[in-house]
């Protein structure tokens, strides 16, 4: 283990927002985070629990504690490779291990499933808080269960995947229970017979780019590289533009309002999720108030995606949350649309 005083998180967030902790602490078992724990104790409204800080914004210096996942290792627990009847694979992944490199590796393997969420920043325990998703493919469709530290109790305790009550980019870990649990391991249920899903927009016509007919059945990696090509060309690179991804949920509503907008806006992308409910473009409404590209001071948002707010260098988290306020405003006044924010906001209401 190891811990710092009044450590700089600039290292530690996307953002590259320069806040700082009163203390930092490492831990790679789950026995050190428990004699921690036991000696210092947590408190959620003033310790924080951080893994990669792909998704979250530092608005404010934590005055407690933060606790850094370096929990790693990875393997396959449950393979019937030999059948011709079960192909299911069962992978284990602890929390500290960075999820591309994740991807990477069950590609190596043989196994489909997470080809569609290549190239995704941060780290495996981070993945169900957030349920992550691109282009068709949700951690829900491939999650079996998830391994928790409760951190009142010490104990250790497995949730399966309805008891993790993912939804759309929330899970119970970031909701209802924020600071209850920390994740240590995730079991993800892969396959290693051929199960592509290539229904998102613009997926098969990069596989077609990429000289695959277009009737042609793709391997995951064949996969994995088209969503790469896609992320690397419509997202900016948070080692060069310092950013968390998406900065604001694409906002889902009935199916009355859905159709309301499209005939006010006929342009507005519209997904039908069910009969009741539609999802909107978060991003088509931003640009079209104007922001896509525009800077105010040392923040700004991407030239590239609409979505995506940048630290342009030096930018504080106030800052940044300044212009995601403008943003905000500008678009429910627009549209009548109240969007969510993505990232956890540390130190201050949104």
């Amino acid at each position: 283990m190891k811990r710092t005083a009044n450590a700089s998180l600039k290292h530690l967030n996307s953002f590259a927002v320069d806040a700082t902790a009163g203390q930092l602490f490492e831990f790679r078992s789950t026995g050190e985070l428990d004699k921690f724990i036991q000696e210092h104790g947590f408190d959620p409204n003033r310790d924080l629990i951080l893994g990669g800080g792909s998704n979250i914004l530092f608005a404010d210096d934590v005055e407690g504690t933060v606790l850094v996942n370096r929990l790693m290792g990875k393997s396959i627990v449950n393979d019937c490779h030999d059948s011709s009847t079960d192909t299911e694979v069962l992978i284990d992944v602890h929390a500290g291990e960075v999820w591309h490199t994740l991807v990477m590796w069950t590609l190596d393997q043989g196994l489909y499933g997470l080809e569609n969420l290549s190239l995704i920043p941060g780290l495996a325990g981070a993945a169900p808080m957030q349920n992550i998703g691109a282009y068709g493919v949700e951690l829900s469709d491939v999650l079996d269960s998830v391994e928790v530290f409760e951190i009142e109790s010490g104990a250790i305790r497995e949730l399966s995947l309805p008891d993790c009550r993912l939804s759309y980019r929330d899970s119970r870990f970031k909701s209802v229970d924020a600071g209850k649990y920390l994740i240590t391991r995730v079991r993800l249920r892969l396959n290693r017979v051929p199960r592509t899903n290539l229904n998102y927009s613009g997926l098969r016509d990069e596989l077609t780019a990429m000289g695959i007919a277009h009737d042609a059945l793709p391997t995951a990696v064949q996969v994995s590289n088209a969503v790469i090509r896609l992320r690397q060309r419509k997202l900016p690179d948070p080692e060069i533009q310092p950013n968390a991804g998406s900065f604001f949920k694409n906002p889902i509503v009935s199916h009355s309002k859905a159709t309301e907008m499209a005939q006010e806006y006929p342009l507005i992308p519209v997904y039908t999720l069910s009969d009741k409910q539609s999802k909107l473009s978060a991003a088509w409404m931003i640009e079209h108030c104007g922001w896509k590209g525009h800077s105010m001071g040392r923040a700004a948002v991407s030239s590239q995606h609409a979505l995506v707010l940048i630290n342009r260098g030096g930018a504080s988290g106030k800052e940044i949350l300044e212009l995601a306020r403008l943003i905000h405003k500008s678009v429910f006044d627009r549209f009548g649309i109240d969007l969510q924010t993505e990232p956890l906001i540390v130190g201050a209401d949104v």
